[in-house]
Order: structure tokens, then C-alpha cells, then sequence
């Protein structure tokens, strides 16, 4: 496995720790994150706000198809995601995201993502289609 990716994409993914997020690779293709909801992510006095919820899907199922697609010396870009919010996020909760890459082929991998709260209530759920591509063709270098 070429954890050096992996460890690449978490120095240069600024926008994954601006959010606070924090990962753990479970296996390849299997993620889980964790992050508290903070003030700024509001949107109204107590419930955060759709967007936060939808990066932190996007983090969760982009980092579990980058785990799997790794192992290829590959990266990932997500093609396009589809997310149902079942209940909201409240100031204060712990949420932990999961991400499982449920197919995968030579370029498209889809992965399957699911939001809590602490107390296992599920707070979105949501599945993504992503694009695997050598990593040569992206601008990491490990120099």
C-alpha cells in the first residue's frame, strides 16, 4: 500500500483540517472521521448548516475511495454525490462520518457514506461516484 499518498493528501488537505476533521483509516476503502459542530458551523441558532454536513460527506468518501485506490498509487476526484439529510446537527455533537468503498473498478469507484450524532442517530446517509487516475497526473510530489 503506498501510505505516502495517504499521508501526502492529509499534509496538503487544508480544507479537511480548517473543519477540525479527524481520521481513521479503518482498512482500504473503509474510513471513519470525527468532528465536533462548532459555533461556525451554524446556519441557524442551534442546527449546523447543510454545507458542513455535505464536506464532511465528501471528506468521508473521498478519503475511502483514496485509501483503496492508493494501493494502485492512485488518487481520487469526486464525480458526483447524492446525500439525503434525515435530521439536523446540533451545536456540540460529536458526529462520526463512515465511508465504504462498495465497487470498484479501474477508474470509477462508488462508495457509500453515512453521518451520526454520539447518540447513533443517523444524521445523513449518501452514496458517490468518484474518479481513480494515476497520481503522476496530479501536482503531489513527495519531494
Amino acid at each position: 500500500m503506498n501510505v505516502d499518498i495517504l499521508k501526502k493528501y492529509n499534509q496538503t488537505n487544508l480544507f479537511g483540517k480548517y473543519l477540525d476533521l479527524q481520521l481513521d483509516v479503518v482498512k482500504p476503502g473503509n474510513v471513519s472521521y470525527k468532528v465536533k459542530v462548532k459555533k461556525q458551523h451554524l446556519a441557524t441558532v442551534k442546527s449546523a448548516h447543510g454545507g458542513f454536513i455535505s464536506a464532511i460527506f465528501d471528506q468521508i468518501v473521498g478519503t475511502a475511495a483514496l485509501s483503496k485506490a492508493m494501493v494502485e498509487s492512485k488518487l481520487v476526484s469526486t464525480i458526483e454525490f447524492k446525500i439525503n439529510y434525515l435530521q439536523p446537527a446540533i451545536l456540540h455533537d460529536e458526529l462520526i462520518g463512515n465511508g465504504i468503498v462498495i465497487k470498484n473498478g479501474k477508474r470509477i469507484y462508488t462508495v457509500k457514506g453515512d453521518i451520526y450524532n454520539q447518540k447513533k442517530e443517523l444524521i445523513a446517509t449518501g452514496i458517490a461516484t468518484l474518479n481513480a487516475y494515476p497520481y503522476e497526473k496530479s501536482d503531489m510530489n513527495f519531494k
